[in-house]
């Protein structure tokens, strides 16, 4: 089953992004033929920036981003909403790759589940 998962908040606002990542998490541990896709979208560009606290500081979404690929799940990031918040020179974290609106209308299409955050 392919699962979508839209994320529009940055870590830093509230817990959306680490329960998101949380859910993925365990759709993947629940079963290994669960494919995670997610997007970053909005605000939510700036949970692919390494060493940036999560809620309070202390849940770290860059440890879980990092698993969740590790485990085959993927991970793109809207160009143009990265870029309009200056993303372009900074450090992302592996495996996080650039896309455009076409994958997100992809991925909507073919996802047999989509949750936005």
């Amino acid at each position: 089953m392919q699962i979508l998962i839209i994320l529009n908040e940055k870590p830093t606002t509230n817990e959306k992004a680490y329960n998101a990542l949380r859910i993925a998490a365990q759709f993947q541990k629940d079963d290994v033929n669960n494919k995670i896709v997610i997007y970053l979208l909005a605000d939510g560009v700036m949970c692919a920036l390494t060493k940036v606290p999560g809620p309070g500081g202390v849940l770290n979404v860059e440890q879980m981003m990092e698993g969740i690929i590790e485990k085959g799940g993927i991970v793109k990031m809207c160009t143009s909403c990265g870029e309009s918040r200056g993303l372009k020179e900074k450090t992302l974290i592996t495996g996080v790759e650039w896309t455009n609106l076409k994958t997100l209308t992809d991925w909507i299409l073919h996802s047999d589940k989509i949750l936005n955050f």
